[in-house]
């Protein structure tokens, strides 16, 4: 099959000059290749290279910055301006100042969101709790690196990472940092990149190096024996869950209740509450709380305020008199943020590649990467100490007759030749023969040759033990533990969150208010509106206002107090209180039960249950013939909900539907005219809602079950003469006295 040609449609033509040929024209271009040749690139570049962190727990943005600050110096000395290092960094992101700012901002020990902050700042930062507490401008603030990074950069300088060209070509940058400590998970870490997104929650340094120091030793160790639980900055309460936790250990995807810290000032009579879940921030709480209490759903509290001062996070809420604090809070922990799930996604660059993992493989992964590093650093000094030994070899040949080295360089007679005559007269190669030669006049004694060369023995002994360590990952493995247990005693803090246990954890469980039963009557229209009268209304006025062409199909005597279940055409029920819908009178049109119950579109009601036991139940006829009867304890749940889906079979279309306390007998009528008078007793019990049901009625081709009813005794003469010994059974017409205007009201 041939290609088919781009269709291209021609711009008007122009007679002024100076028009690119081929301007204006539209091209058609299948949407797979602007896919595959635009988008795509864009997509991964953003996963590979913006969005995801990588296994030393930074992202590109994080490891340019630190690393322009490293080279800068400000791993030591003082701060300098915000704005000189935002220039600077601008060498390797070319992503705009704003952009940098902002990355230095969150790394920032000024902004309070990681544990432990990789930049040490001076000026306003903002902060990470306050959505309104903006930072100032980067010519105002002051910032070096924090003491934390020498554990970043420390081995940067022996080729333990593999260092790349900048976007221009004209500067070198690590791909990673060889970071002497887990920081991928000791610091919290958020991306969204293209059709995915990573969300790292943050641990305690300490308890993250045993954990690690313990894996080494024992790869079956229990992870959760050493880290009980994340830790965050802000100091809120972790909600102890063990089978969310393992489910976040172990995959890497979970959430985890963290709840907020308050204390109650008795003075005052108010609440402080002093942090707040990592997920929210204190406006949000406090628009949140104001707005509970203008919807009357809180009557407890007097005011609210935001305190945030030098001493940090502070919401107060004063109480009104008599107010039991505890339960209050377990009522706010419910309606409000003070109460939030941190939704964890550990979604990490290893090798290039974007993986899901819990913590154990996490740190398993981190563990490779460290003991590459180890490898390539020890690597690094057996090379280095290699070549001295060379160099003091080459030394220690001279040693042997000094004169004749300034008798071989005196008599040479070219500059060039001292090189090689130095080689041909001592036995030594030319890296050697260049060292001497370089040697200083002054130090062509014997003393000074004597010094240099004993440490030949000792460059000999530290190489063979590097060449060891090379050779035994049981060593280097020995060294990362010596260094993890080295950080912790030197950075490692107490923990910040607490742990609560839900069984030990107040719970708010909402008063349902009394609901005011009084009896009323209950009507359903066929065009699905609804009415609930009370007998005072009725006796003023019965005579109802409809739709044209509406007609009231249920008209049911019960409570106010009590469940209303109204059954749609798309086999979906719907579950409300009596007490929802407002009295109201015969005399208006009633409520819209598809709108106020938030059916799907174009899904209408079509019956109406009262209960309030859930006993009886319900038969459900369909247009094939078949009957189903199913109890209506089968629509009771134990929780609060407010629709059900398969409320019966949707393989045949609903004829009509009957609520029995009890059984009886039910006429079931044919489009054909046969009537069919059927005792449920007959008809067994489904317990699954979404039964097909039995058949109980033939159909001629071309007709279909039209109505199911109540039968009412008195409707027929002779009533044995629609009854049926056995089912399926076709039913008879009926007599010319039973053709009566009750009964055609049946059909």
């Amino acid at each position: 099959m041939a290609p088919r040609k781009k269709k291209t449609t021609k711009a008007p033509s122009s007679k002024i000059h100076g028009v690119i040929n081929g301007a204006g024209e539209v091209v058609e271009q299948p949407i797979v290749s602007t896919i595959r040749e635009n988008f795509m690139p864009y997509a991964m570049s953003v996963i590979l290279s913006r969005a995801i962190p990588e296994i030393d727990g930074f992202k590109p943005s994080h490891r340019k910055l630190l690393f322009t600050m490293y080279k800068m110096g400000l791993l030591k000395g003082n701060r300098t301006k915000s704005a000189n290092i935002v220039g600077a960094t601008m060498k390797l992101n070319p992503h705009g100042d704003a952009a940098i700012y902002d990355t230095m901002v969150r790394l920032s020990r000024g902004y309070e969101a990681l544990l432990h902050p990789y930049i040490d700042s001076k000026g306003n930062f903002g902060k990470f709790y306050s959505r309104d507490m903006a930072w100032a401008a980067s010519r105002y603030t002051e910032a070096k690196l924090a003491p934390i990074c020498n554990e970043l950069f420390c081995d940067i300088d022996r080729e333990t990472v593999d260092f790349v060209d900048n976007y221009d070509n004209t500067m070198k940058e690590p791909t990673l940092l060889p970071a002497t400590f887990p920081s991928v998970l000791v610091n919290t870490n958020t991306g969204i990149a293209v059709g995915m997104a990573s969300n790292i929650c943050s641990f305690n340094l300490k308890e993250i190096c045993e954990t690690a120091a313990a894996l080494i030793r024992d790869p079956h160790h229990d992870v959760r024996a050493t880290l009980p639980a994340p830790d965050f900055i802000g100091g809120c309460q972790v909600l102890y869950d063990e089978k969310a936790l393992e489910q976040v250990y172990e995959t890497g995807r979970g959430s985890i209740r963290l709840r907020a810290r308050y204390q109650y000032d008795k003075s005052q009579n108010c609440i402080d509450v002093t942090a707040i879940p990592a997920t929210t921030t204190s406006e949000v709480i406090i628009e949140r709380i104001i707005d509970l209490v203008k919807q009357g759903k809180i009557k407890e509290i007097a005011d609210v305020r935001d305190e945030t001062g030098l001493d940090g996070l502070k919401i107060t809420i004063d109480l009104k008199r008599g107010v039991n604090p505890d339960q209050l809070m377990a009522k706010l922990f419910k309606l409000t943020t003070l109460e939030d799930s941190y939704a964890c996604n550990f979604n990490v660059l290893i090798g290039g590649v974007p993986m899901v993992l819990g913590v154990r493989a996490l740190l398993e992964e981190w563990i490779a990467f460290r003991m590459e590093c180890v490898r390539r650093r020890t690597f690094f000094d057996r090379q280095k100490k290699a070549e001295r030994l060379h160099l003091l070899q080459g030394l220690a040949k001279i040693l042997l007759d000094i004169d004749k080295a300034i008798k071989i360089i005196r008599e040479t007679d070219e500059e060039v030749e001292v090189v090689p005559n130095l080689m041909i007269g001592f036995g030594i190669d030319k890296i050697q023969a260049e060292y001497v030669a370089e040697i200083k006049l002054r130090h062509l004694n014997r003393e000074y040759i004597l010094k240099r060369t004993q440490d030949i023995e000792q460059l000999e002994k530290e190489i063979a033990e590097l060449d060891d360590i090379l050779k035994s990952k049981a060593r280097i493995k020995t060294i990362i533990v010596r260094e993890l247990k080295a950080v912790a005693e030197k950075y490692g803090e107490p923990r910040r969150s607490t742990i609560i246990y839900e069984d030990t954890a107040q719970q708010y469980h909402e008063e349902i208010a009394a609901v005011p039963d009084y009896p009323c009557t209950f009507f359903f229209t066929k065009e699905g509106y609804f009415k609930k009268i009370t007998p005072q209304s009725l006796r003023m006025s019965s005579v109802h206002k409809l739709k044209e062409g509406d007609e009231i199909t249920q008209e049911i005597e019960f409570s106010n107090d009590c469940d209303l279940l109204f059954f749609s055409d798309r086999a979906q029920v719907y579950k409300a209180k009596a007490s929802d819908f407002a009295d109201t009178k015969a005399s208006v049109l009633g409520e819209y039960v598809a709108a106020k119950l938030g059916m799907d579109e174009g899904e209408n009601a079509v019956y109406l249950v009262a209960t309030k036991d859930y006993g009886g139940m319900l038969l459900f006829g369909f247009e094939n013939g078949k009957a189903a009867k199913v109890p209506l304890e089968a629509y009771a749940t134990k929780t609060n909900r407010k629709k059900l889906t398969a409320a019966y079979s949707d393989k045949s279309v609903l004829t009509g539907m009957l609520w029995l306390d009890a059984d009886k007998e039910v006429l079931f009528t044919a489009s054909s005219g046969r009537v069919l008078l059927v005792h449920t007793k007959v008809l067994s019990l489904k317990t699954t809602r979404s039964t097909q049901g039995v058949a109980v009625m033939k159909l001629k081709k071309g007709h279909r079950l039209f109505a199911v009813a109540a039968y009412r005794e008195g409707t027929f003469e002779k009533p044995q003469r629609y009854r049926a010994k056995s089912l399926p059974a076709l039913g008879a017409l009926p007599s010319n006295e039973d053709k009566g205007e009750e009964q055609l009201s049946l059909l």
